[in-house]
């Protein structure tokens, strides 16, 4: 859908003040999930000093600068990874706007970017992806079949994508195991790629997976000693999967234009 230039600007504006606000609560959601608290109920509030937050403390971005990362009652640091995702989240929903436009592919992605976002969070915490979220994922992509059209060829594609990159990785897994006689791949991760093969098809999925292992591997070797002897594979799984989703073709024409 074409808009004039004033109401896509005010569109990527309220995006990004969205993102901000989503990311903030995703992180929330998550910390609470790991800390084995309701995820709906309850004010927010500082973990050291107890105190509830105020509106103004609670202002994505511009409270965590205008506050210096401080509790305003105790002092005590508030940690990075709020702004961080808050402006991760903000800027991710204006990418993917500027990308699709006003599209059904825009609201469909922007919904599993929240999803992958949360995955990360909880997997670096805990080594686990909830299979609420990868399920929640599923239902989207059945969900949004109507809008797109073309329904029959999505999810053939689909399903040949989550068959192929879950039973594969499944497999893949398997064999490792037996070879290195310990765990490789954790089930949340391979119910993940399996979820994801839904969006990505089989084409999409091969760069999915291919660039997954390089950005795992990039950030296992850069841990430090004394980091996690396990390393959380679900954000690299994310980034893999924002990369596909939004530049993914970019990336395979252009490859293909050097080859050929």
């Amino acid at each position: 859908m074409e808009l004039p230039s004033a109401v896509m600007l005010y569109l990527a504006i309220v995006l990004f003040c969205l993102g901000a606000c989503l990311g903030s609560f995703i992180n929330c959601a998550a910390d609470r999930y790991v800390a084995k608290e309701s995820v709906l109920k309850g004010r927010s509030h500082c973990p050291v000093c107890g105190k509830t937050l105020g509106a103004l403390d609670l202002i994505p971005i511009f409270s965590y600068l205008f506050l210096r990362g401080k509790c305003r009652n105790c002092g005590a640091p508030i940690p990075a990874r709020c702004l961080f995702t808050e402006l991760l989240c903000a800027l991710l929903y204006l990418a993917t706007f500027l990308r699709f436009g006003f599209t059904f592919v825009t609201l469909e992605y922007l919904i599993l970017f929240s999803v992958l976002l949360a995955v990360s969070l909880i997997d670096y915490d805990t080594m686990e992806i909830p299979d609420g979220l990868t399920v929640s994922g599923a239902v989207l992509f059945a969900v949004m079949l109507y809008p797109h059209g073309g329904a029959a060829s999505r999810v053939q594609d689909g399903l040949l994508g989550a068959a192929i990159y879950g039973g594969g990785t499944l497999v893949l897994s398997l064999l490792m195991d037996m070879v290195l006689k310990k765990e490789t791949l954790g089930g949340g991760d391979i119910k993940l790629f399996a979820m994801l093969g839904l969006f990505t098809g089989p084409v999409g999925g091969l760069l999915m997976l291919l660039l997954a292992c390089i950005i795992g591997l990039v950030c296992s070797f850069s841990m430090r000693k004394g980091d996690k002897k396990e390393f959380p594979f679900g954000p690299s799984i994310a980034i893999a999967t924002v990369i596909t989703l939004l530049v993914g073709q970019d990336l395979i024409d252009l490859y293909l234009s050097l080859i050929l």
